[in-house]
């Protein structure tokens, strides 16, 4: 997913999508695992699709004071 189309979600949205792309990871790691998985690359976009969200939800965070 193109980081435009993360930054478009709200943080309840971008958070739910966070956590089914997590679950398809595992997916794939499950199936990578017992030899299912024909195309080893999507689990390298999986994580970096994961990271991707991860870092536009912490930019729209609002800062915290230390």
């Amino acid at each position: 997913m193109k980081a435009a189309e993360l930054r478009q979600l709200s943080e309840e949205d971008l958070k739910s999508k966070i956590k089914s792309m997590e679950e398809n990871l595992f997916r794939l790691q499950c199936n990578k695992t017992i030899g299912q998985l024909e195309d080893t690359s999507a689990l390298k976009f999986a994580r970096r699709d994961i990271a991707r969200a991860k870092t536009i939800l912490k930019e729209q965070a609002p800062p915290t004071e230390a």
